[in-house]
């Protein structure tokens, strides 16, 4: 079988939230669709309020401590990424625009994305289309065309019943699942190879060769 690999990028603040447990759904799902078509898959979830100095640290210095390097890396690396925020004030948190904002912005060029998001009401369901969806998109991102959202009320079983989040997470999860399988699997590059910085077949020696007028 062909693994592939997942990143799961989670904003939620409390613990447990209910941003996490969106994410849990996605990614079981996404997982067990890739499965279905002969695919195994790797799942890696970022809690990014374990990261939250971390971010701020990197934003004011350039910098990205040891665990959010790895988590970065995670996420370049990765076959997907499934991204899901709260939404606080109509918009994502500030927490994960913040993440966000440290990735390298060619990061996510040509990356299948599935987007989630939860809030307290469904009023604030349109915020996947005219506020995440628009940032992927200036990355470059691919996110499948079915973003999941959630209200509380979906988790009380008071929720859509004409499209109740199950479904919901079923689409969006069977969307990434296709996006990834087209797509193939997604180099591994060592970040500490010489060849990830100074091309194939070179070496320090030519780049000191060329500091040196050679």
């Amino acid at each position: 079988m062909n693994e592939r690999r997942i990143a799961v990028v989670s904003a939620g603040l409390s613990n447990p939230s209910s941003t996490r447990m969106l994410a849990d759904r996605l990614a079981a799902e996404a997982a067990r669709a890739l499965r279905v078509r002969d695919i195994d898959v790797k799942v890696d979830v970022i809690e990014l309020r374990d990261l939250a100095h971390d971010i701020t640290n990197n934003l004011l210095t350039g910098f990205a401590p040891p665990a959010l390097e790895n988590a970065i890396n995670t996420v370049v690396s990765a076959d997907a990424l499934i991204a899901v925020t709260p939404i606080f004030s109509t918009s994502y948190s500030g927490l994960f625009k913040s993440f966000i904002d440290v990735l390298d912005p060619d990061a996510l060029t040509g990356k299948p994305v599935l987007i989630g998001a939860n809030a307290g009401t469904q009023r604030h369901s349109l915020a996947i289309d005219y506020a995440i969806r628009p940032l992927f998109a200036y990355l470059h991102a691919e996110a499948v065309s079915t973003g999941v959202f959630a209200a509380s009320s979906d988790w009380g079983g008071g929720g859509d019943e004409v499209a109740p989040l199950a479904k919901r997470v079923e689409k969006g999860a069977k969307e990434l699942a296709e996006a990834i399988a087209r797509r193939g699997a997604a180099e591994v590059v060592d970040p500490y190879d010489p060849a990830t910085y100074l091309g194939d077949g070179r070496s320090f020696g030519h780049m000191l060769g060329g500091l040196a007028g050679e």
